[in-house]
């Protein structure tokens, strides 16, 4: 079936199932909740009650920006590799040569090549998507947390909505970045499907171990602490 072996379609399988399985595991299943995201996902809503606490805003706005040029560096790369993708797909007589002459001597069709790098270019606009929303979203937060009402007496639960308006709308586009990036580590997996079928299994395999190993084992998850905040309105985990 188009060039592709047994082997490759179940290494494609598994990519596709694991991406979804881990997908599933940080972002719907309680297991989220031991998670890095999650953690961070309250210290975004803590970082709102501490502003209401400050006149000077400054520093939130600074927070904000960094945020968005984060965000937009991400995207600016994604439609880099984009391009470098349809490169690729133009060479693709070239690059099939090349890659047979090696010494591992790869076999593959024109049209599998094809296939492989169409993949790789999907991966990395769904990437591009991710960040350009995350970064759209970010623009929306830095308005809500401008829009958080100085607290005065009288009126600090409508401060402290706006403050939840503005934490909500910050988790929803750090969840967007998350995703994005995660397509970007995944895509190096992806990669090792050029050589072998095996190399792209074992890769995705070992992507996804770094990825739970950060999300729920590393010294960031360390760094805040068992006893942070968890379990708090809205919480959600992505990597």
């Amino acid at each position: 079936m188009l060039g592709f072996s047994l082997l490759d379609v179940g290494a494609l399988a598994f990519f596709v199932v694991a991406w979804l399985s881990y997908h599933i595991a940080v972002e719907v299943t309680p297991v989220r909740h031991g998670g890095l995201n999650v953690r961070m996902n309250a210290q975004r809503r803590a970082w709102m009650e501490q502003m209401l606490t400050r006149e000077n805003r400054i520093i939130d706005a600074n927070i904000m920006a960094s945020l968005q040029n984060g965000t937009a560096f991400f995207a600016s790369t994604s439609l880099i590799a984009i391009g470098g993708v349809l490169t690729l797909l133009r060479a693709t007589d070239d690059v099939v040569s090349a890659m047979t002459a090696l010494p591992f001597g790869l076999a593959t069709t024109r049209l599998a090549w094809e296939v492989k790098v169409v993949g790789l270019a999907v991966i990395f606009v769904y990437a591009f998507y991710k960040f350009s929303w995350s970064y759209r979203i970010f623009n929306y937060a830095a308005i809500l947390v401008g829009a958080v009402p100085p607290v005065q007496d009288g009126d600090r639960g409508e401060a402290e909505a706006a403050a939840r308006r503005a934490a909500a709308m910050n988790i929803v586009a750090a969840r967007h970045f998350n995703r994005g990036q995660r397509a970007f580590f995944l895509a190096l997996a992806y990669l090792g499907w050029f050589v072998s079928a095996y190399i792209f299994m074992a890769g995705t395999a070992a992507c996804l171990f770094v990825m739970w190993r950060r999300q729920f084992a590393s010294e960031a998850v360390a760094a805040l602490g068992q006893d942070s905040p968890t379990h708090g309105p809205g919480s959600s985990s992505d990597v």
